[in-house]
């Protein structure tokens, strides 16, 4: 259970940076005692939450989806405000599920054919929360997002937990698009360096700020700063000093300063680099 006081404003960023993966749908009703309905997308805690990010210098954020309806609704969202892009996908723990993955798969490709759909995202593997029954499903819905992605044209946002490996093999073996992001980023230092190689970009997280994730600040400061992102995946991990709230984007300010903090670097010029990666990422708002 999150506390249920906000969590403390931050100070305005130097430069903005784009929170690169949230979940705004999910933001006001994850963790309620309340089993409270998500929210349409142009309603006033939703448009609170980008106008607050947008104060604390989160000024553009990527909602990402993770089924078919939260897909639509990113989309939906990303129409009605300018500072919103959206992701659609299957999430790879959702793939297993499914009575019908073709029909949900051609559902995630109508979503992704909109021009305000930036991404194929989340998408990848779990092996932390799927077993190996449900892998075969899993597996078969990542390639057939890497497929749209290339095929559409846009980036692809991997889901990535306990399986390093299998991921890189899967992008190797398919043809990885021209723009893949490794979304809470979750791998060591090896891992990092192997994704710098692939020129695949790494979003940070706020837990990369906690005190037991060392092999995710080792990872960072080897990964190029031209690959360099931050997110919330809000409403979850809201990073040092905030741990224990609910997340949402205005709070990757944290993340960025710690980051800079961390790789001694000059906030003002970390969050411009971060900007620009993003839209290197995604494109343009």
């Amino acid at each position: 259970m999150y506390r249920s006081e906000p969590a403390p404003t931050p100070e305005p960023l130097p430069f903005p940076v784009a929170d690169s993966h949230t979940h705004l749908d999910l933001v006001d009703t994850f963790g309620s005692e309340e089993d409270l309905p998500v929210p349409s997308p142009d309603a006033p805690e939703v448009l609170a939450r980008l106008d607050e990010a947008e104060a604390a210098g989160v000024a553009r954020v990527v909602q990402v989806g993770t089924d078919v309806d939260s897909s639509q609704w990113a989309a939906a969202l990303a129409d009605a405000d300018p500072r919103v892009l959206a992701a659609a996908a299957l999430h790879p723990n959702e793939a297993p599920r499914l009575a019908d993955l073709d029909a949900a798969l051609a559902a995630i490709d109508a979503v992704a054919a909109l021009p305000r759909v930036a991404a194929l995202g989340e998408t990848g593997l779990d092996y932390f929360r799927t077993d190996e029954a449900g892998r075969a499903a899993q597996l078969r819905s990542f390639r057939a997002h890497i497929a749209i992605a290339k095929e559409r044209g846009k980036a692809l946002v991997i889901h990535d937990r306990d399986a390093h490996e299998d991921v890189l093999a899967t992008l190797d073996a398919d043809g990885a698009p021209d723009r893949v992001v490794l979304h809470c980023f979750s791998g060591d230092f090896a891992f990092a360096k192997e994704c710098a190689r692939r020129g695949f970009f790494m979003s940070f997280a706020g837990n990369a700020t906690f005190k037991n994730a060392q092999k995710l600040r080792d990872a960072a400061s080897v990964a190029p700063p031209e690959l360099v992102l931050v997110e919330t995946d809000a409403p979850f991990m809201a990073p040092i000093p905030v741990r224990g709230y609910r997340n949402h984007p205005a709070l990757t300010n944290y993340t960025a300063r710690f980051l800079a903090d961390y790789l001694e670097r000059d906030l003002e010029a970390f969050c411009e680099r971060v900007w620009r990666n993003t839209e290197a990422a995604f494109g343009p708002w």
